[in-house]
Order: structure tokens, then C-alpha cells, then sequence
């Protein structure tokens, strides 16, 4: 082969590539500071677990700095079990409600499928349902603008839901969200409850407009410290902040670096925060630190949650948690 020839086709193989890899990558979310709206729509019905969503919680929400919500939903609950796995209408219409509350709002919206509980014990066996509930979903929410809502085809993957069936068991759900959502952003997240760990061995479909995330509640003995679902749950008293607390989120921060530099997808962290088991300063304080340290790395973070559990806001005093929005990074009430 001659020298040119050789050139030429050296040339073009790397110009293939080098869009290949620029179609690869996607840019990070605009997810800024976002909250989750936990345990409203994902217990089996909506007030289960503490309260309902009020119409003006988007505003209070806006209005305190947030950019975005990711709002959980157990669509698992509120649909048939047999083809095509219809969604009750009065449920659709509801998330539907709180999706527009929030775009009114001036809010993005990252809508998720959360505690599909069987999927997770017997992934084959439910990924065409999880496909048949995506096919609704993208359907209703198709003339929602790319730019301001997002899907998540299923929270923090377990159990048998794991890397080496994830993308068999997710990949039907996707081909449905493409039918009337071709570039949609698409967040995905890993086994082991997609923990900062999942990353590095995170399979990813081919698709350009494939997002990452992960959740991050490390050290679990001082987040989950008595936590009453939680199997033997980590006992009360934990502090955190010490030398090797330091360490351990300077290599977590790093992590993220890593992937970025690797595989040039930017993730973002979908779920973080503190039991309120834990004093309110403390909590704020982990808040901060964590925040204050993936900051240096320019990725969104979601805060787990709103009122419930792991609250930022108390909706009976119906003001901010004193320091929370400061440890957001956003200006304090």
C-alpha cells in the first residue's frame, strides 16, 4: 500500500472515531441544585409515608434557589399486571398534575420509576412490563421540552438487578421511550443501589443521549444511622467529619473525576443527605461537606428529600431547616 494511500486512510479511520467518541459523549445535565421529592409518590398510594404533595411546594421550591426536582414514582402500584399494563387514568392524571405544578414552577423535572420491588427480584420476568409502563409514560410526557424534564428508567438497581443484566432488562423500556422521545436525555444509574462504586463498571446502551447518575449516602453508618427500614440499621451516635471522613470523600470526589476523564459522559448524583435521626446541625454539616466537595467537579447533586425523612424543609413550621439551604449552596432564610 503506498505512503498516501496508508495517510489517507489513517486520517479518515481517526476522523470515524473522533465522531464516534463525540457522539459518545453527552454533555452534563443542567440539574444545578435539585431536591427530591421523597416519599410523596413513591410509597404504594400518595400520603402513605408522611404527606401529600400541595400545589404550592414547587413554588416554595423555586423560590428558594432550586433548579431542579427529580420526583420519584411507583408506577408499579398504580398499573395492570398483564399486557399492555395499563396505568390507572386518575394516577397518570396526577403525575401529570405535579409535573406541570413544577414546569409553572419554572422547575426541571427529572420523573423516574422507583420501587418496582419485582423487578428487582426477577428482572427477566418484568422487563417487558417495565417496557409497557415506559411506553405510557414517554407517550404522556412527549411534548414536555427536552431541555426541562428527563426520564430515569429505574432507581437504584439491586437484588438481581445487576451490571450483567441491567442493560437486557432496561434496553426494552428505552426502545420504548425512543418511539416518541428520540433524544430525550435518558439517565441511568447502577447495581448496588448505584452507589458511587457502580461507575466504574456502569454498562451503558449505545445511545448518544444516555445520562449517568449515582447516589451517594456514604459513610451509610452515619446517613442511615437508625433507620427503621434498614436491616440491622447502623446505631445512633455516629459523627462524621473526622480525618478519615475527609479522605474517604477526597477519593469519592476523585472517582468522579476519573470517570469523566474515561469515559467523557459528565453523571450527576441523583439522591444524597442525612436521616433526621441525626441533629439538624449535623446534618447540615455533612450536607455542606458533601456538596462543597463534588461542587469542584461542576456536577448536579439532588438532595434526598424535600419534607420526608431526610427533610431539608418542615412543612408544619413551613420553613427551611435552619442552615440547609446554606449547605445547598443557596441563599439561606
Amino acid at each position: 500500500m503506498n505512503r498516501k494511500k496508508l495517510v489517507a486512510i489513517t486520517i479518515c479511520a481517526a476522523l470515524t472515531f473522533s465522531s464516534a467518541l463525540a457522539t459518545a459523549q453527552t454533555d452534563s445535565l443542567p440539574v444545578g441544585r435539585c431536591v427530591n421529592m421523597g416519599n410523596h409518590l413513591e410509597p404504594p398510594q400518595e400520603g402513605d409515608w408522611g404527606r401529600k404533595i400541595a400545589d404550592n411546594d414547587f413554588q416554595i421550591i423555586a423560590a428558594a434557589g432550586f433548579d431542579t426536582i427529580r420526583l420519584p414514582v411507583r408506577w408499579s402500584a398504580h398499573a395492570d399486571e398483564n399486557s399492555p399494563y395499563t396505568i390507572r387514568k386518575s394516577f397518570m392524571n396526577r403525575v401529570k398534575h405535579v409535573v406541570f405544578l413544577a414546569r409553572e414552577a419554572g422547575l426541571n423535572v427529572i420523573l423516574d420509576d422507583h420501587h418496582y420491588e419485582e423487578l428487582y427480584k426477577e428482572p427477566a420476568k418484568h422487563a417487558p412490563r417495565l417496557a409497557g409502563l415506559w411506553t405510557q409514560i414517554a407517550a404522556a410526557f412527549a411534548n414536555e421540552p427536552t431541555e426541562h424534564l428527563w426520564f430515569e428508567i429505574e432507581n437504584e438497581p439491586h437484588d438481581q438487578l445487576t451490571h450483567k443484566n441491567l442493560l437486557a432488562t432496561l434496553q426494552p423500556a428505552l426502545a420504548a421511550i425512543r418511539e416518541t422521545n428520540p433524544d430525550r436525555p435518558v439517565i441511568i444509574g447502577g447495581e448496588l443501589w448505584s452507589g458511587i462504586k457502580s461507575l466504574a463498571t456502569l454498562p451503558l446502551p449505545d445511545d448518544p443521549h444516555i445520562v449517568p447518575t449515582f447516589h451517594y449516602y456514604d459513610p451509610f453508618p452515619f446517613t442511615h444511622q437508625g433507620a427503621t427500614w434498614v436491616d440491622n440499621p447502623p446505631p445512633l451516635g455516629k459523627k462524621y467529619g473526622g480525618e478519615e471522613d475527609q479522605k474517604a470523600l477526597e477519593d469519592d470526589v476523585q472517582k468522579i473525576r476519573d470517570y469523566i476523564a474515561r469515559t467523557g459522559k459528565t453523571p450527576f448524583m441523583g439522591e444524597f443527605g442525612a436521616i433526621d435521626a441525626i441533629p439538624v446541625a449535623e446534618r447540615v454539616q455533612y450536607q455542606k461537606a458533601v456538596r462543597t466537595a463534588f461542587d469542584a467537579v461542576g456536577i448536579g447533586m439532588c438532595a434526598w428529600a424535600y419534607t420526608n425523612t431526610f427533610p431539608l424543609y418542615d412543612s408544619r413550621t413551613k420553613k427551611w431547616l435552619p442552615g440547609m439551604l446554606d449547605a445547598m449552596g443557596l441563599k439561606d432564610n
